[in-house]
């Protein structure tokens, strides 16, 4: 059923990071920085992953997804909603459900075997097709499952995801110039807002993190190891 009330995108914004907060879905840790899939060091981490387990949580979070992306891309605008493989999977499920959509999943390289495909599901040519994800940090991820869904000669112009990390300029400009918008919940800013307010880590813990949002490269450039 698609949601007909919703709050503010600020309120939104804020009431996902106090989710993310309240099922200790965010990590903050200065002294023993946690190493990203790039190798680089972090003193933030986020396990959106953790929401399925929370039947409320999850529900309010696909709501406000939902009608997030009506709001901004219109309410006519889709004919498909494909999950990445795998944590967006869920959720694109439960969106495609509000929407009253088909949903299909993109794996992340062809399975090796038997049609060797990369789309599961019914994905017809023209059809407009919303790829949701769990998060997003830098938006390079994100390219290769849109050309998997454009070969199929859908047309894929937007991705929504839970959370985006908000840090990195570059981010939708490199999904602008690939003709993909992103639309979003919430960022580090606004979790980092909600747990100041909400004294959930140490003073000193959360300037760290402060630092590192305001200019994420230099801090990991200084920590990074080897």
């Amino acid at each position: 059923m698609i949601p007909a009330a919703y709050p503010t995108k600020e309120e939104i914004a804020r009431l996902t990071a106090r989710m993310l907060l309240e099922i200790k879905a965010v990590h903050f840790n200065a002294d023993e920085p946690f190493t990203l899939a790039s190798g680089l060091p972090s003193p933030t981490y986020i396990d959106c992953r953790k929401l399925i387990s929370y039947p409320r949580i999850r529900s309010t979070l696909m709501d406000f997804l939902t009608v997030t992306v009506m709001r901004e891309a219109g309410f006519e605008a889709f004919d498909n909603i494909a999950g990445g493989e795998t944590a967006g999977i869920p959720f694109a499920a439960m969106v495609a459900e509000r929407m009253a959509l088909p949903m299909t999943y993109v794996r992340k390289k062809p399975k090796g075997y038997g049609r060797n495909a990369r789309i599961e599901g019914a994905m017809s040519e023209g059809e407009r097709v919303l790829l949701v994800e769990d998060l997003t940090t830098d938006g390079g991820s994100k390219l290769s499952f849109v050309d998997a869904i454009r070969e199929t000669g859908a047309s894929c112009g937007h991705t929504a995801v839970i959370f985006y990390y908000g840090i990195f300029p570059e981010t939708e400009k490199t999904l602008g110039d690939h003709g993909v918008k992103l639309h979003h919940l919430c960022t580090w800013w606004d979790v980092l807002a909600e747990a100041r307010a909400a004294k959930a880590f140490d003073e000193n813990t959360l300037k760290e993190v402060e630092a590192f949002l305001t200019s994420p490269r230099p801090w990991q450039e200084a920590r990074k190891k080897g």
